[in-house]
């Protein structure tokens, strides 16, 4: 058995003990001056971006979707011919004031409508017939960073995008009771025995290792964190209390450079409208409140939100009164420093459907291109494989 595969079924599996890599004692580490931030949030499930983005002025729009269609007194203009789930206008000051780029037909060649495969292809960066281990950002850590908690996902457990070759991520939801796990007296024995014959072993020598990294690890966020008193209130839903975590950390100063969280709820096959409707107005309140509070801690200049999903939805309702998996959708880019603003490319093209579903112009893999070479100021090239330009929105 493996490394990768020991660590993977071991009890000890989730995501905060999935730290390989080495990491300097605390004393040894120093904070760095103001760094660019990278919060990514992931819309679980399969988002239908055609009713959040509604192409309200097209006629196969309503006639594809007699029910679930979005209505005038539902949805708020954005341009000619694309409009905002009303849901969603807790986010349109920042599209007004150009701190929101929304980007149409994103996708990728050969598309796989299987939850797993497909968001493993986002995770990895991979292409359609293409298996690999590691996510993007896990690299970008490999290539760019030293230590594992240069990239925190705000949950329990580690998502395959924070995952490298050499060093992953940490997966911390809630710091204070995380370092009260770390500090048991069982957790500090176990580490206290820990000796240089132990580390030489393969697989229980990775494991201690591990161990003693999380401890140091979480030890160090605990500790710049606790200082922090943020008392901007946010809304008390899950993705709303995971981004004020997130604000917590960035204002504490911590040298992580990567946030990842996860939302839920997306895959709407019966039922969509209030499904749907639900999920994205939890998500703009919690936006909203995000980008107000790092604006008030002077953090908003510095920070850059990515959003995505693993698909979108098919273009015809089905009998459910929902949607089922489709192919490319839009993504969502937050912040003060962008080259394009707004709606930066053409509307989906509802005439010219692969299969009943949108075909995607934009490769995803362009804009993470852009992002890790533009905001992130690491060598795109060496992370993401595939043959494709930055999409140059940042």
């Amino acid at each position: 058995m493996n490394r990768r595969n020991f660590i993977k079924t071991s009890s000890l599996a989730s995501g905060y003990f999935m730290l390989p890599g080495f990491l300097k004692p605390l004393q040894n580490i120093v904070t760095l001056p103001a760094q660019k931030n990278l919060v990514v949030i992931q819309f679980s499930g399969g988002n239908d971006w055609l009713n959040t983005i509604v192409p309200f002025n097209n006629d196969l729009y309503f006639k594809k979707r007699p029910h679930i269609g979005l209505k005038n007194d539902k949805i708020t203009l954005l341009e000619k011919d694309l409009a905002l789930n009303n849901v969603l206008l807790p986010i349109k000051e920042f599209y007004d004031n150009g701190e929101l780029s929304i980007v149409n037909n994103v996708g990728y060649p050969n598309p796989d409508r299987s939850h797993f495969r497909s968001m493993d292809i986002w995770h990895t960066a991979s292409d359609s017939n293409q298996i690999l281990q590691s996510g993007w950002l896990g690299r970008y850590l490999d290539t760019s960073c030293k230590f594992s908690y240069e990239a925190i996902e705000v949950d329990n457990y580690l998502s395959l995008a924070l995952k490298g070759k050499t060093l992953n991520g940490l997966a911390v939801k809630n710091i204070n009771q995380l370092y009260k796990e770390v500090k048991t007296p069982y957790f500090n024995d176990l580490v206290s025995v820990i000796n240089d014959d132990i580390l030489s072993e393969d697989n229980q020598g990775y494991l201690y290792k591990t161990l003693i990294e999380t401890q140091s690890s979480v030890g160090y966020i605990y500790e710049k964190n606790k200082i922090i008193s943020n008392n901007f209130t946010y809304p008390n839903t899950e993705i709303g209390n995971q981004l004020k975590n997130i604000a917590n950390f960035i204002s504490s100063e911590i040298t992580t450079k990567v946030y990842y969280v996860s939302l839920g709820g997306f895959d709407t096959h019966a039922g969509q409208v209030d499904k749907q409707n639900k999920v994205l107005s939890q998500y703009a309140e919690a936006v909203a409140t995000f980008i107000k509070n790092l604006k008030e801690l002077n953090k908003w200049d510095d920070t850059l939100i990515f959003t995505f999903s693993e698909f979108g939805r098919r273009v015809e309702e089905n009998a459910s009164t929902g949607t089922d998996h489709g192919t490319a959708g839009n993504v969502f880019l937050f912040g003060k420093n962008l080259k394009k603003k707004g709606i930066v490319n053409q509307a989906p093209d509802l005439t010219n459907l692969d299969n009943g579903d949108l075909k995607y112009s934009v490769d995803f893999r362009s804009i993470y291109k852009d992002i890790l070479q533009n905001w992130l100021q690491t060598d795109a090239t060496k992370i993401v494989s595939a043959n494709v330009n930055p999409f140059d929105i940042i």
